[in-house]
């Protein structure tokens, strides 16, 4: 069981640190942040783009590199469940379940194998062991679960009410400065003399 659990949790924290590392700095074939942020902006309607990136690119490595080395292992499981949740709802849900149709299977399967680590505990070759706790319980699972997909749905419907208050205020049409009372009648164009201002030049 300890070489089980080990396995598992390097992976999948491995594998969710190297997709957040993908975003922040553009390793491993990734897009880096400008990348990924103007296509959560343009494509996913999150705004600001950037900051959203950043976010998921943390939540995914530190998340993930908390799962690899199981210390904190909740919180770990909790921040990189929420950007699978966030992906499912904004990309994957329209087209079902099937990895093979662009659907929501690898992100459930992920976020199963994040629940199982936290309900069973990371193993004793981890650093919550080191610290006396192997094992978090079905308690801490379902709650880390709850929290991953709450917060997730608020980071959605806030960067879409951004999105939308920015498309708003784009849409709207600019409206000249009044002019001076003072110049009011005065020709723009004109010099203190009543002549163009060409003609005084």
């Amino acid at each position: 069981m300890r070489l089980g659990m080990t396995i598992l949790r390097v992976t999948v924290g491995g594998l969710f640190a190297g997709h957040g590392t993908q975003k922040l700095f553009g390793w491993f074939g990734g897009h880096g942040l400008d990348g990924t942020g103007g296509f959560f902006q343009s494509k996913l309607g999150l705004r600001p783009g950037r900051a959203h990136a950043t976010a998921a690119a943390l939540a995914e490595a530190g998340g993930g590199a908390l799962l690899a080395t199981g210390f904190l292992t909740p919180l770990g499981a909790l921040l990189t469940s929420s950007t699978m949740a966030a992906a499912i709802r904004l990309v994957h849900k329209r087209n079902g379940l099937w990895n093979s149709d662009g659907g929501a299977e690898y992100n459930l399967v992920l976020m199963a194998a994040a629940f199982a680590i936290t309900a069973a505990g990371p193993g004793r070759w981890s650093l919550d062991a080191a610290r006396g706790r192997e094992q978090w319980g079905d308690g801490w699972a379902v709650a880390q679960l709850a929290g991953a997909l709450a917060g997730s749905a608020l980071a959605v419907e806030a960067g879409r009410r951004l999105a939308e208050r920015g498309a708003t205020a784009e849409a709207e049409p600019q409206q000249a400065p009044p002019l001076d009372d003072a110049h009011a009648d005065t020709p723009a164009a004109a010099d203190r003399n009543g002549q163009p201002a060409h003609a005084a030049a």
